[in-house]
């Protein structure tokens, strides 16, 4: 279809066709149930009032099931709380939010989670 090498990394054609690859999506769907959903989730700044700089990020509850720990409302706020800064001010607008977060997910063009979590954690 794009004439591309047998050997070729798909990575720019994604790009150049504006298609998240699947786990771009993943990360874009987990995303949105999480500002859909704020209601349920507590910001570390309810927790305690020291002014740190993950003040902001949703507080992930300890567990130790595995299950939960993949579950939608944990693998949620590990993602969310991964984003930039400047996607999170849009939390409060979903249109603006998803818009934001598309754009960027496309730069990336995240092959894998790790690979995203893994450019939270560089940024």
């Amino acid at each position: 279809m794009m004439n591309a090498g047998k050997g070729e990394s798909c990575r720019e054609l994604f790009k150049h066709l504006n298609i998240l690859p699947l786990q771009s999506q993943y990360v874009l769907s987990l995303s949105l149930f999480v500002v859909k959903n704020l209601n349920m989730f507590k910001p570390n700044s309810v927790l305690h009032s020291i002014n740190t700089r993950h003040c902001s990020d949703l507080h992930q509850p300890p567990v130790q099931l595995t299950k939960v720990q993949k579950g939608v409302y944990h693998s949620g706020i590990k993602v969310f709380n991964c984003l930039p800064p400047n996607i999170k001010s849009f939390s409060n607008d979903v249109k603006k939010f998803k818009s934001a977060l598309k754009a960027f997910l496309l730069d990336g063009s995240f092959y894998t989670i790790q690979e995203f979590l893994d450019w939270g954690s560089i940024h």
